[in-house]
């Protein structure tokens, strides 16, 4: 399968339109990108962002679990 028909297939099983879920993939990169700094951040003044990062990869993932892109393994 090519790498067009794969990338549709992916979005349809995402029950999405192509701009939709750009704008999906796009949003959680900002997210990760914001824990990622966060993260750094805290890594050289610990008494910043000190649950911050955490609780964002927490939220990012239920979000996840939520909209059933990802399989809870557990």
């Amino acid at each position: 399968m090519n790498l067009f028909k794969k990338s549709k297939k992916h979005y349809i099983d995402a029950d999405e339109t192509y701009f939709q879920h750009m704008f999906v993939a796009q949003n959680i990169s900002f997210q990760l990108l914001k824990a990622s700094m966060m993260a750094f951040i805290h890594s050289l003044i610990p008494g910043l962002f000190q649950t911050n990062a955490s609780k964002k990869i927490i939220s990012l993932n239920n979000y996840l679990e939520e909209k059933k892109r990802i399989k809870n393994e557990n």
